[in-house]
């Protein structure tokens, strides 16, 4: 595969909110071996400047002021498609769009109307995010537009009967809409064939900036009072169980890394934080409230699903480097997704994720950025 030049891998350049000037900009990111080229927009919004890539629909960057209004990149990622294609298999997602099926697949196998479906084994022994080539190794293709005068970008892509395993004919949408503070995500979906979904979005965060050391002074408030435990594969037991009392209570602003390594089984099994949290009440409302002390940035996540995964960063280990040219260590960013519960084909007391002919699957998650 090729790069697209200094242009692709150029880490972004520092800027105030005030030189922002709204549009989408559209460049070439590189090349797959097959020739497929994959391309990088650029949506700039008053005070929020994205660059998202058609390969796995990924947010490659987040640009936002900090309490004195200098922007900065606050999503980690790559800069270069290279790597963004090597690390696959389980890989670090990072900024993708994730499906068919987000998080874990106990074993890789789920049942629908008598029929047992197998999907690929990548996380020993289950299957996470959709499998070896799920929607984040998949050139989306995209639409630039815009609503009520934001700029958008709308994705499709369309996943064939069996690919990964899954059933059905799958037409999926993600469309990614900059407002004045805010990234909105619409995701839909529609099948010919009676299947499960469940997509989200992998971004990374760290307030402080891309690649400036852990986030673990960030200050975590979630708007969820029970969790859905795991066993030592991470696959949920089926427990609905109440936060309260445990490093899992974030109820209140605490800080990620007060209770990180006090020892308790669930964070042994996540090497740190990497469970999904039930979001309290229903429809789209605050799930999550992230401030940073020295930036002064906010990040409030809200959205209309039952479940927010919030997962610590636990399995970067030095290997990987950023678009800033910094390497990544355990803890250095924080993953927020919003979706339904891992494994969810396999628990029928968790929220269930069928999609049928005919059926419109709709969600919607709002990432909204403010300084202090």
């Amino acid at each position: 595969m090729t790069g697209a030049g200094t242009a692709a891998s150029a880490a972004p350049a520092r800027a105030t909110h005030s030189t922002l000037k709204p549009g989408i900009k559209k460049d070439l990111f590189g090349s797959l071996e097959d020739g497929t080229k994959v391309w990088r927009y650029t949506i700039t919004n008053r005070s929020i400047r994205v660059r998202i890539i058609t390969y796995g629909g990924i947010v490659q960057t987040i640009e936002v002021p900090d309490a004195r209004g200098r922007m900065g990149n606050v999503a980690l990622g790559f800069a270069g498609l290279g790597d963004y294609v090597a690390k696959n298999n389980p890989g670090p997602y990072f900024g993708a769009l994730i499906g068919r099926y987000a998080n874990r697949i106990a074993k890789g196998r789920f049942t629908l109307d008598g029929v047992t479906y197998q999907l690929p084994i990548n996380n020993d022994p289950n299957s996470l995010h959709g499998g070896t080539n799920g929607f984040d190794t998949k050139v989306w293709t995209a639409t630039p537009g815009s609503d009520h005068g934001d700029p958008s970008l709308r994705l499709d892509y369309t996943s064939p009967d069996k690919e990964m395993g899954y059933p059905g004919n799958l037409h999926a949408t993600a469309t990614y809409t900059i407002t004045k503070d805010s990234i909105r995500i619409d995701y839909r979906a529609t099948t010919d064939k009676k299947t499960i979904v469940n997509l989200t979005n992998h971004s990374y965060f760290n307030l402080a900036g891309e690649g400036t050391g852990t986030i673990y002074d960030h200050v975590l408030q979630l708007n969820a009072h029970r969790y859905t435990p795991v066993d030592s594969t991470l696959i949920p037991t089926g427990q609905l169980a109440p936060v309260a009392g445990t490093p899992l209570d974030f109820t209140k602003p605490t800080p990620i890394g007060d209770r990180i390594r006090d020892g308790h089984q669930q964070l042994v099994f996540g090497r740190g934080y990497d469970h999904n949290w039930i979001v309290d009440g229903s429809g789209l409302r605050q799930a999550a409230r992230v401030s940073e002390p020295t930036s002064g940035r906010v990040l409030t996540m809200s959205s209309d699903q039952p479940g927010i995964q919030f997962y610590s960063g636990n399995f970067l280990d030095g290997t990987l480097y950023g678009t800033g040219g910094h390497q990544y260590r355990q803890g250095d960013g924080f993953a927020l997704e919003t979706q339904h519960f891992p494994d969810s084909p396999n628990h029928g007391n968790f929220p269930s994720t069928v999609l049928s002919p005919g059926q419109t699957y709709r969600t919607t998650t709002v990432y909204t950025f403010s300084a202090r």
